[in-house]
């Protein structure tokens, strides 16, 4: 009998930093609340063996744990990952792009991040799911911005689980978009997006070719201030994301668009 498939969600941020803010409304808050909707009802098929990284009291005691006691490991992953990639780009066979402008994650963040990509080597994990909401660059976060929209990251065709991890976000992307529209925020247009400078996608090509890794933002934060609309919302991405997982690795090819 074939291993279950084996799936981690990583709601973005946490308590510490919580990422984009739009009134009270927190993303980290979002991000689990919306995570733990998506691993009820994987966790529910036999099919999957699911982890999350966060719950409502903080770290689960797997990744608090890790992150803790491999913090030396971690942090060598990372620099040699780091100088790889260097190596590569001078000597050509590694081109730098910069497509979606992304806020610099702090070291403590960066060192989660990357111990979440070590761990999933680890631990032979066949995807890995960030859950984010998002947000952009202007001058007054506390008003409602322009933009709307989905949009999911995948990584770049630099990347050695760049084709894998884009046929995740298309079964995805094809769920979600019958209740959504893809972002209309110009780097994001057309809603799947190929990205470099990502730790959660395999930055510096830390993940291996079968982990597919897939980065979420399910819309912009400020478009979810009403709190029961918000419910509602959580509810359908967590099914139309869940539908698109299966899709992905249990709808036979043939009765699939490309």
């Amino acid at each position: 009998m074939a291993r279950p498939v084996k799936v981690l969600l990583v709601p973005g941020h946490d308590d510490q930093v919580w990422g984009a803010q739009y009134g009270n409304l927190k993303e980290a808050d979002m991000n689990l609340a919306l995570a733990t909707r998506i691993y009820n009802i994987l966790k529910k098929d036999k099919r999957f063996q699911v982890w999350i990284t966060r719950e409502s009291g903080g770290y689960t005691k797997e990744f608090a744990d890790y992150f803790a006691n491999q913090k030396k490991s971690i942090t060598a992953f990372k620099e040699e990952a780091k100088k790889k990639t260097e190596k590569q780009i001078e000597e050509g066979e590694f081109e730098e792009k910069d497509i979606v402008f992304h806020n610099r994650a702090s070291s403590d963040v960066a060192l989660k991040l990357y111990g979440i990509n070590k761990w999933a080597d680890e631990n032979d994990i066949d995807a890995v799911i960030h859950i984010h909401f998002n947000d952009y660059p202007r001058e007054n976060r506390w008003l409602s911005g322009k933009y709307k929209g989905f949009a999911i990251y995948t990584p770049d065709p630099e990347f050695s689980n760049s084709e894998s991890s884009f046929r995740l976000a298309h079964k995805v992307f094809q769920e979600l978009k019958k209740k959504y529209t893809p972002s209309n925020y110009p780097p994001e247009l057309g809603g799947l997006v190929l990205d470099q400078k990502l730790i959660a996608v395999g930055a510096n090509n830390t993940l291996f070719p079968s982990v597919r890794a897939i980065l979420i933002e399910y819309g912009y934060i400020y478009r979810f201030g009403n709190s029961a609309r918000r419910e509602m919302h959580y509810t359908n991405m967590a099914n139309l994301t869940a539908t698109g997982v299966k899709n992905y690795f249990f709808l036979p090819k043939s009765l699939t668009p490309p």
